[in-house]
């Protein structure tokens, strides 16, 4: 099985101030969610996949790494000791412990699942359980980057269409974006994360077509051609932009122009720069 994008975390520093500018791009964003160790999100929900705004929140417990758990929690909060921006990626997982298994044999990980559950809310505002498996990985050559799929034991009280739509017509996720100063040192580690071998489009260094959206590898330099304007620490591997499919590139456009929210046209893409998106470039792009 193909794994697909499940969804992207992006790490804020002001969650509500977060959650207001997704608002004005157009989104559809959730009510704040908190988990029990001191993390708080807020949401914005594709069909199968999502956007993981997330902050950490006052009184925070967040448990430490150790040789055999990856603590979420941790790599949030030190991420956002650095920058804000989109610190992990997510794909899907329906054997969350078979893919332990797998990343242990790979090498690239061989941390315990990681089971969590927490309260949600219907769009009526009735409560249901939801309840997750999360299988970490680790790139050493990328160590500000997070890896990590996820299983959901309740999909049923966690998808939900009325939270799928969205004023600026979004229906996916398209792409993100991993920049590297040497993208070959880690074809090995994403192939084992994804199952999947590159190809190698005339745009970019490696492309990962996943079962929704694909994951791409490319230098700085190409990043920056692509998107007009990222943000990535001096020879760090990081995320650095994500693709969003929107209905009417025209209207989104208006949309933007209306919030006074800047933005490039890049082929026929909308891109907002990582300057004024939390730390990374937010690309629109035609269903």
């Amino acid at each position: 099985m193909t794994r697909g994008i499940d969804h992207l975390v992006v790490a804020v520093r002001d969650l509500d101030g977060a959650g207001a500018f997704y608002e004005r791009l157009g989104f559809k964003v959730g009510a704040r969610n908190r988990h029990s160790w001191g993390t708080e999100n807020r949401l914005v929900q594709f069909p199968g996949s999502f956007i993981e705004l997330i902050a950490v929140g006052e009184g925070a417990a967040i448990p430490p790494h150790t040789p055999t758990t990856f603590s979420f929690g941790a790599f949030v909060r030190d991420y956002l000791e650095r920058r804000e921006g989109l610190a992990m990626l997510v794909l899907d997982s329906e054997d969350a412990k078979g893919d332990a298994a797998s990343f242990a044999a790979n090498g690239i990980g061989a941390f315990e699942p990681f089971f969590f559950e927490r309260k949600g809310r219907r769009p009526d505002g009735s409560e249901v359980q939801v309840a997750f498996t999360l299988v970490f990985a680790r790139d050493e050559a990328a160590a500000h980057a997070g890896f990590f799929v996820c299983q959901q034991h309740y999909p049923e009280n966690f998808w939900n269409p009325v939270f799928q739509v969205h004023q600026n017509g979004a229906s996916a996720l398209s792409a993100v974006a991993l920049a590297a100063p040497e993208p070959e040192r880690h074809l090995a580690f994403l192939k084992a994360f994804t199952g999947l071998a590159p190809t190698e489009p005339d745009r970019h260094d490696f492309s990962y077509p996943l079962a929704r959206g694909h994951l791409d590898l490319m230098t700085p330099d190409d990043a920056g051609e692509i998107y007009g304007s990222v943000e990535i620490e001096p020879n760090e591997p990081g995320f650095v932009a994500f693709g969003v499919r929107i209905a009417d590139v025209a209207a989104q456009a208006h949309r933007l122009d209306s919030a006074q929210i800047p933005y490039q046209r890049i082929g026929s893409r909308l891109i907002i720069p990582a300057s004024a998106a939390f730390g990374v470039a937010i690309a629109f792009e035609a269903t």
